[in-house]
């Protein structure tokens, strides 16, 4: 199994920025996948997730109408949007695998598989 992040940069207040996850190794139907982002000093924490499994998807209230999840099937990865980011939302963002259902979609203990990260960095 093997997720690897791409499209991390610095964007500015405003702007957008494509995250991606591609993912090999398993199957979007057995897996819910989940991004995740750690700020300098802080804890990781959950910033959305999809479950192809159960056609769920979730956002961390910080980013409700801001970011947007979905599956891109013809490269096998999962798309994260970020519109008009915040400083705030600067930090490294990975993308994890889980096994579905997972109960807890921002609990970084559910997902078993996690990439190597990308950073992000907002500016004002």
């Amino acid at each position: 199994v093997q997720l690897v992040e791409s499209g991390g940069g610095e964007v500015q207040t405003g702007g957008f920025l494509e995250l991606s996850c591609t993912v090999s190794g398993l199957s979007f139907g057995t897996h819910d996948i989940g991004w995740f982002r750690q700020a300098p000093g802080k804890e990781r924490e959950g910033v959305a997730s999809i479950s192809e499994a159960d056609g769920k998807i979730d956002y961390a209230d910080s980013v409700k109408g801001r970011f947007t999840i979905s599956t891109d099937f013809p490269n096998n990865a999962v798309i994260l949007h970020l519109y008009n980011p915040r400083p705030g939302a600067t930090a490294v963002y990975f993308c994890a695998a889980g096994v579905a259902p997972i109960d807890s979609a921002v609990s970084a203990n559910n997902y078993q598989y996690w990439g190597q990260g990308t950073q992000v960095t907002v500016s004002s």
